[in-house]
C-alpha cells in the first residue's frame, strides 16, 4: 500500500480538499513507520517540509480517539508556536471530531476546565505548564495522561543542551510514571547535528529511529561588506539594506533586540524621505505581546503588501508568518544551526530557492560569516554540549516532587530519581547531599519521617517563576499614556533625559518609577539618538577551526562582492607569513611592540577557561592582558620566551582552580547567574556544575599541552 492509502479516509479527504498533488518524501516515509511499526522517531526535515503534517497525518489514524483520557501530546518551546500549530491541528481534526486544547498561562480557563472535566483527544502544551500541572494538579496527571498515546515534541532542537531539555526530559518520565500504555515520541526539527543525545528523550534511544530528508535546498547567498566605526549601523549599510528589501517581504536578523530596533528605526526614516512602504516592524521579547502578534497576523494576511520584520531569535522557529521571500542577517550569526533556520525562513513554497544577504560590519565577523556558511555547505550542525550531571536542574526537580505530594519519605523520594533518565549519572549519595542541604537552608523540612516543601521553600515554589528552569531577564514595563509598550532591561544606560528604540519607534524617558518598577516615556521629539544595546554568544570550535583554515587557504569563495572579497584578503595578509599546517593545534603568535596577539581559533569555553586560568595566575605574578572573544584572541605584555612558559604552566593550575573558583563565587553572585537553581546546590556541586557548563577543562589541557606556537 501507499502512504496516501495507509492514512484513514477521513485524513485522505482533507489531503484532496488541500489540493495537494503528492505527499512530500519526509511525509511518505513517516506515515508508513509510524503506522506500521511501534518505534519512537526523530523526523529531521528542512524548514516548511511539512513535518507537522507528517507527524500527525498517521496519528490521526492509528490512534482511537473515542478512548478516555488525552490521546496525544504536543509540546512546543514557544506559546507563539502553540498558537500557530493549534490552527493546523485544529484545522486537520475539525472533520474527524477529534477537541484540540491550547494549555499555557495565555490560553482560556474554559477549554482548560473543559478538558479537566473530558479528558480527551490533542493538548498542546509548553513544558512550564506541564510543570505547573505536576505543581498545582498533582491528582489530576493520572486522568489527563494515563492513556496516552504519542508525545510530539517540536523544534526539539531548541531544547538540546540546555536546562530547559533536562527538565522536559524529567517530565516526559514523570508523565511515563503515570501511564499505563508504552507512550511514543516523535520529535521533529530541522536543524540537528547529535542524534545519540537526541533519542534519549523519552528514554528509549535503542528503540528510538531518525528519519532524515536529504532532498537539497537551493539557495541565492551574498555577502556584503560595510566598514563600521562605533556602536550603531553603518549608514551606508542601512541605506542597501533598503534597496535590498523595500519591494520584498523581508526578515531581518540583527544580533541584539537593540539592533533590531535601530535597523527598524534608521529603515523607518529612510522611507519617509525617499517614499516607499511603511511596513517596517521590530518583533523581540520586549516588545509586548499584542504588539508581536499584529506583527505576525499582518505578514501572514499580507498576500500583496510588501512588509520587513527586524527580529531576533523570536521569529527564528517555525511561526507561520506566511511567505518571505529574503532572508538578511546583519553580522554573523554564533552558529550553523541558527543560520539554518533563519535561512529556512524564506524560499518556503515549492520549487521557490531561499534567498539570503548576509552582511558583516567587521573583519571577524565577516570570516566568522563565511566559515558558519563553508559548514553549512558541507552539511555540519554543530554538536551540542550535554551536562551530564545536571545537579541543578535534578534539585529543581526535588522539590517540585515534593510540592506535588502531601509528603514524601527519603526512601520513596530518591527511589523515584534513582530510575529517571535524565539523572541516570547522579549517585544516590549526591541526591543525599542535595536533600540534607535543602533542608539544612529551609527550602524543605521532614516533619514525621516525610519531607514537605519548608516555609522558605513555599515562597519559591508557589511563585509562578518556579515552573521554569531558565533565567529570565528582569524587565520593566515600559508605559506611554497608560498604555504598555513592551519592557526593557534596567540598565546604567537607561536614565532619564534619554532616548531610547522600543517597538520601532524613539521615545524619551520622562519617569524611572524603581518603587513600582515602571519606566515612563512620551514620543520623543528632540532629535537626541537613541542608546542601543548588543549581545553576544558561544560560538563551536567546529567554527573556529574552519575560519583558521580559511585564513591559510590559497581558495578565495566566489561569493563574496568586491568589499568582502578585499577585507578578506586583507585579513589573511595579517596572517601570510605564518605557516599553519595542523589546523587543531598550530596557533599563530602575532609578535608587536612588549605585546604579542595569540590567536586560539578555539571555542568560547576554551577560550573561557583560559582566561579564567590567566585571572588566576594574576592572583600571584604581576600579568597584563586583554581577552578579546570576537577574534578569539589574548594580547599579552610578554615576551615570546615568557608567554611559551606560561601556556606551558597554565594547565598545571586546574589542579588547584575549585578555591580560586569559590573564591569568584563568594565575591561576585553574578559569577553564577547562568543558571537559575545553581544558588541552592550544596557548595561543592556548585563548583562542578559551573566548571561543566561554563569552562572545558579536558579539551583545554588537551589544546595548551598539544600546543604548536607559531611566529
Amino acid at each position: 500500500m501507499t502512504a496516501y492509502e495507509l492514512l484513514a479516509e477521513p485524513i485522505r479527504k482533507y489531503i484532496r480538499d488541500k489540493g495537494w498533488s503528492k505527499l512530500r518524501p519526509i511525509q511518505a516515509v513517516a506515515i508508513d513507520r509510524i503506522i506500521n511499526t511501534e518505534n519512537n522517531y526523530i523526523i529531521s526535515a528542512r524548514t516548511a517540509s511539512g513535518k507537522t503534517e507528517a507527524a500527525f497525518l498517521p496519528i490521526l489514524t492509528k490512534v482511537d480517539f473515542r478512548e478516555e483520557g488525552v490521546q496525544v501530546l504536543y509540546i512546543s518551546p514557544l506559546i507563539a508556536l502553540i498558537n500557530d500549530q493549534f490552527k493546523r491541528i485544529d484545522e486537520l481534526c475539525i472533520h474527524l471530531d477529534i477537541p484540540v486544547t491550547k494549555w499555557h498561562g495565555e490560553a482560556s480557563k474554559s477549554g482548560k476546565n473543559k478538558l479537566i472535566k473530558h479528558p480527551s483527544g490533542i493538548l498542546l502544551i509548553t513544558p512550564e505548564s506541564i510543570e505547573a500541572m505536576f505543581c498545582n494538579r498533582p491528582y489530576e496527571i493520572p486522568l489527563l495522561f494515563s492513556n496516552l498515546k504519542f508525545l510530539v515534541i517540536d523544534e526539539i532542537h531548541s531544547f538540546l543542551g540546555t536546562n530547559r531539555g533536562i527538565q522536559l526530559n524529567s517530565l516526559l518520565y514523570r508523565i511515563q510514571q503515570s501511564c499505563k500504555n508504552k507512550i511514543r515520541v516523535i520529535s521533529l526539527s530541522a536543524t540537528i547535528g547529535e542524534y545519540d543525545e537526541i533519542k534519549k528523550i523519552g528514554g528509549n534511544p535503542d528503540n528510538t529511529k531518525v528519519l532524515l530528508d536529504t532532498t537539497p535546498r537551493e539557495n541565492l547567498i551574498s555577502f556584503r561588506y560595510f566598514e563600521s566605526d562605533g556602536v550603531e549601523l553603518p549608514l551606508d549599510l542601512v541605506k542597501h539594506i533598503f534597496q535590498n528589501v523595500r519591494n520584498n517581504k523581508t526578515l531581518i536578523f540583527p544580533n541584539s533586540r537593540g539592533k533590531t530596533e535601530e535597523v527598524v528605526h534608521k529603515l523607518k526614516r529612510i522611507t519617509q524621505k525617499v517614499g516607499g512602504h511603511n511596513n517596517y516592524f521590530a518583533h523581540h521579547s520586549s516588545i509586548n505581546k499584542e504588539i508581536r502578534e499584529f506583527v505576525e497576523n499582518f505578514a501572514k494576511d499580507s498576500t500583496y503588501e510588501n512588509f520587513s520584520i527586524a527580529c531576533t531569535s523570536t521569529l527564528e522557529l517555525g511561526i507561520d508568518i506566511g511567505s518571505v521571500d529574503k532572508v538578511v542577517q546583519i553580522d554573523s550569526t554564533f552558529s550553523v544551526s541558527s543560520l539554518v533556520q533563519r535561512i529556512g525562513r524564506s524560499g518556503r513554497k515549492e520549487g521557490q530557492k531561499s534567498n539570503v544577504t548576509l552582511y558583516s560590519t567587521d573583519d571577524w565577523s565577516l570570516l566568522q560569516s563565511i566559515a558558519i556558511w563553508e559548514l553549512y555547505q558541507k552539511g555540519f550542525i554543530d554538536n551540542l554540549y550535554f551536562n551530564q550531571t545536571p545537579f541543578d536542574i535534578a534539585l529543581h526537580q526535588i522539590l517540585s516532587v515534593i510540592k506535588s505530594h502531601s509528603g514524601i519519605t527519603r526512601i520513596d523520594l530518591i527511589e523515584q530519581f534513582k530510575s529517571n533518565y535524565s539523572f541516570s549519572n547522579i549517585s544516590a549519595n549526591q541526591f543525599d547531599e542535595i536533600i540534607n542541604h535543602l533542608t539544612e537552608i529551609d527550602l524543605i523540612e521532614n516533619v514525621e519521617g516525610e519531607y514537605i516543601i519548608g516555609l522558605t521553600g513555599e515562597r519559591l515554589v508557589n511563585n509562578k517563576e518556579f515552573y521554569s528552569v531558565f533565567i529570565t531577564e528582569k524587565l520593566i514595563p515600559v508605559i506611554n499614556k497608560g498604555n504598555l509598550i513592551g519592557e526593557l532591561k534596567l540598565t546604567p544606560q537607561i536614565r532619564e533625559g534619554e532616548n531610547i528604540l522600543l517597538a520601532s519607534k524613539v521615545w524619551k524617558i520622562i519617569e524611572i518609577d524603581l518603587k513600582n518598577k515602571k519606566i515612563y516615556v512620551d514620543k520623543a521629539t528632540d532629535g537626541k539618538k537613541p542608546i542601543f544595546e548588543g549581545d553576544g554568544g558561544d560560538v563551536a570550535k567546529e567554527i573556529r577551526f574552519e575560519m583558521l583554515s580559511l585564513l591559510t587557504s590559497d581558495k578565495l569563495p566566489e561569493y563574496l562582492d568586491d568589499e568582502s572579497t578585499d577585507r578578506f584578503k586583507d585579513l589573511r595578509h595579517r596572517f601570510a607569513n605564518i605557516e599553519i599546517l595542523d589546523i587543531e593545534f598550530d596557533r599563530p603568535f602575532i609578535l608587536g611592540n612588549e605585546k604579542i596577539t595569540f590567536y586560539t581559533f578555539n571555542s568560547t569555553k576554551v577560550n573561557r577557561t583560559i582566561d579564567l586560568l590567566l585571572k588566576y595566575c594574576k592572583e600571584s605574578q604581576e600579568l597584563i592582558y586583554n581577552y578579546d572573544e570576537h577574534s578569539s584572541s589574548f594580547e599579552v605584555s610578554l615576551s615570546i620566551e615568557e608567554i611559551t612558559q606560561l601556556l606551558k604552566e597554565l594547565p598545571t593550575l586546574i589542579e588547584n582552580v575549585d578555591d580560586y573558583l569559590r573564591k569568584q563565587i563568594d565575591e561576585n553572585l553574578l559569577f553564577l547567574d547562568f543558571s537559575k537553581w545553581i544558588k541552592y546546590l550544596p557548595s561543592q556541586l556548585q563548583i562542578i556544575t559551573l566548571k561543566n557548563v561554563r569552562y572545558d577543562f579536558e579539551e583545554t589541557i588537551s589544546f595548551l599541552q598539544n600546543l604548536n606556537i607559531k611566529t
